[in-house]
């Protein structure tokens, strides 16, 4: 049997045309995705990985590819167990691994993060964050247009763009944290200074962000400028731990606490409580998972390719943590579908930008991120991931929020 035929028969009857180099189709001819076996070397990277990794090294490295709606591919194609493919088709499938594993062996792609030292450490944080975000300012661009705004963005109604929806993240971000002129703003992993210049901007506060990417950094301080805010927002190339100044009136962390760590969840916040003044507020945004069930290391893909050390909590250890640190939590929302539009954003423009972008950033990177953002909108859509935001505030020795009756934002 040819590997065409092998593949449909694993996969079952799925809205997608098989093909492969030994000339053999299968599937859905009139299908809109296409899925192509291009190199022995696919079925060697599977071999050699027998799960989901070893799919991704063939994708990455072009053994394997996808054509088409890289989205509608994932969603088309179910999560197959071996112990659910036939005993006959497992042998053919299992022969055909073991003869590509043995005459054309491969080796891991050099994008494969490879981490040392201490997990969570400063030195090795700032490695793991390098990794990410310091791919290239223009790839960035591409990706998230105008706003340079690589979080959850929140949609005012279905018919938003993705800049009128990122400008309202920022917007619900500042209403939340009642900022007001003359205030002082902290933003933890503030990255590309978004929401320090929206703030300083829009709500006349004096700004400082901090972050571990030095592209980030250098791109902010330059926006910032242009802007005419140098005198009220600073960007600065630094880890959060390292901030010297206290007192802040408000501070926002917005996709920052993916990369802290379950073990550092206390510290984190236990620092962020220690910078922030009586009746301040804290805003946390961040990625979780739906329940506290599973392991919150990210494992295989994620880990290796995109946010290396990255581990998912669930929102409820996160309020818990908060409260226990001192913060009363006030409010808190589930922005999970807001996510999954904001990929579809990024998506489009990856896919708007795809020959310059291959040629910025090479094809391996260029396809983990064509890999990575459909997956993620697949997450967010079938409720694996969730994205939540977590108001707290820092009450005084008499238990006073100095919050309003009710919200105001």
């Amino acid at each position: 049997m040819r590997i065409a035929d092998v593949i449909h028969q694993v996969t079952g009857d799925v809205p997608v045309e098989f093909v492969a180099y030994d000339g053999s189709r299968a599937g859905d001819p009139d299908a809109e995705v296409r899925l192509n076996v291009r190199s022995p070397l696919a079925l060697s990277h599977i071999a050699t990985s027998p799960n989901t990794l070893g799919v991704v090294r063939a994708y990455v490295t072009g053994a394997l590819d996808v054509e088409g709606d890289m989205y509608t591919a994932l969603m088309s194609v179910p999560e197959v167990k071996l112990s659910e493919i036939p005993v006959d088709v497992r042998a053919k499938l299992a022969a055909k691994l073991f003869a590509a594993r043995l005459w054309w062996p491969t080796r891991p792609p050099r994008e494969e993060a490879r981490m040392s030292g201490g997990r969570h450490s400063m030195r090795r944080d700032a490695r793991a964050i390098s990794h990410h975000y310091d791919v290239s300012n223009t790839f960035y661009e591409w990706v998230l247009g105008p706003s340079m705004a690589y979080t959850c963005a929140v949609y005012p109604n279905e018919n938003a763009t993705l800049e009128e929806a990122q400008y309202e993240k920022f917007d619900l971000v500042a209403r939340k944290l009642a900022l007001e002129p003359g205030m002082r703003l902290l933003d933890v992993g503030c990255g590309w200074g978004s929401m320090v210049i929206h703030a300083a901007k829009h709500y006349g506060v004096r700004a400082l962000g901090v972050t571990l990417s030095a592209n980030q950094a250098e791109w902010a301080q330059k926006r910032i400028a242009q802007e005419g805010l140098s005198d009220v927002a600073e960007v600065r190339h630094l880890d959060y731990r390292a901030v010297k100044e206290t007192d802040f009136d408000a501070i926002s962390s917005i996709g920052l606490t993916e990369h802290i760590g379950d073990a550092n969840l206390a510290s984190y916040f236990d620092l962020l409580y220690s910078k922030l003044r009586v009746g301040g507020r804290i805003l946390n945004h961040c990625i979780t998972r739906p329940d506290n069930l599973g392991e919150a290391r990210t494992r295989s893909f994620i880990n290796r390719y995109v946010f290396p050390d990255g581990e998912l909590l669930g929102p409820g250890r996160i309020i818990s943590q908060m409260h226990d640190i001192g913060f009363e939590v006030r409010h808190e929302e589930n922005l999970r579908e807001h996510y999954a539009m904001t990929l579809a954003g990024w998506c489009k423009n990856l896919d708007e930008h795809w020959d310059e972008a291959v040629a910025e950033v090479g094809p391996h990177t260029a396809r983990v991120w064509r890999l990575y953002m459909a997956g993620s909108r697949m997450g967010f859509t079938r409720n694996l991931i969730q994205l939540h935001q977590v108001l707290g505030v820092k009450l005084d020795s008499q238990g006073r929020s100095f919050m309003p009756l009710r919200p105001t934002w």
